[in-house]
């Protein structure tokens, strides 16, 4: 069994034994989608990899989740899908800073050498693979990509 999979079902016992109901809901549904997996892939295992993936799909619902429920004003069920994102978030190494996001942007886009807003796709490519298998937030890699784009000229 996959190491990052048995941490979470020892944490699972762990929250039935202290009656956290919000991480042990977390932790049952994440279970649910990683044996989901498990049966599509025909596998009794998955890696690691694997199953970071999957925990980044649930972050990606909640914080989803989360933008809903504050414009519609509904600050209870954001802050409940908060819980359980901090929750989430435990399983995935530290997320990458913007400053290292930065130095990478700079490298390729010296090697791209963008005119301007139409070359966002040659840059966010590159840019997200030298990250991959990072905790690193897509959106906000957007964000400094296009930052750096505005500046030319």
């Amino acid at each position: 069994m996959a190491k990052l999979l048995d941490q979470i079902q020892v944490d699972m016992k762990a929250a039935m034994k202290a009656r956290s109901q919000v991480e042990l809901g977390t932790l049952r549904l994440l279970k649910s989608d990683i044996q989901y997996e498990m049966t599509r892939d025909g596998s009794d295992d998955l890696a690691d990899d694997k199953v970071e993936a999957i925990i980044r799909r649930n972050i990606k619902k909640r914080k989803d989740s989360i933008d809903q429920y504050k414009k519609a004003g509904r600050d209870e069920s954001a802050a409940s899908e908060q819980a359980e994102l901090e929750i989430l978030e435990k399983y995935l190494p530290p997320a990458v800073g913007d400053d290292e996001i930065q130095k990478v942007i700079d490298e390729v886009f010296a090697k791209v050498n963008p005119t301007g807003p139409g070359d966002m796709g040659k840059l966010m490519g590159p840019v997200m693979g030298r990250f991959k298998g990072q905790n690193i937030d897509g959106s906000r890699v957007k964000e400094l990509v296009q930052a750096r784009i505005a500046g030319i000229g």
